[in-house]
């Protein structure tokens, strides 16, 4: 039996975790602007997340830019469908229609009772 290509890996990914954000670095330490934004807004609701770094190597960018049809980092997809990259999660988020898709209400109270205390699921680059 061969090997999984990295693109049956990275679908894999996508369809094996409710919400899945590929970007840049790690939610603990964003390596670029748009990556801490779109991740900030899913921490600031609570939500239990997959983040994949795409920094370690450069085919992965590539391989996920084949399979979404989008060119940008980062990229939210939530059950195996791509929500879009940091502008349009941000105007989701704005408009409540985030929240909305990811079944939970506004974002979270800092001192309010936490949905989840666990942190984002980091995917391992075993690639």
């Amino acid at each position: 039996m061969s090997q999984p290509t990295l693109a049956d890996q990275i679908q894999e990914a996508i369809t094996s975790n409710e919400v899945i954000l590929f970007m840049k670095g790690t939610p603990d330490a964003p390596a670029c602007g748009f990556s801490a934004r779109t991740s900030a807004a899913l921490t600031s609701l609570v939500v239990p997340f997959a983040s994949v770094d795409i920094l370690p190597d450069p085919r992965i960018r590539q391989e996920l830019s084949t399979i979404s049809n989008w060119p940008t980092i980062p990229q939210l997809f939530v059950r195996g469908e791509l929500v879009g990259g940091c502008d349009i999660v941000m105007e989701m988020a704005d408009s409540g229609e985030l929240q909305t898709l990811l079944g939970v209400q506004g974002e979270a109270d800092a001192g309010g009772p936490a949905l989840n205390d666990s942190s984002p699921l980091q995917i391992e680059n075993r690639l």
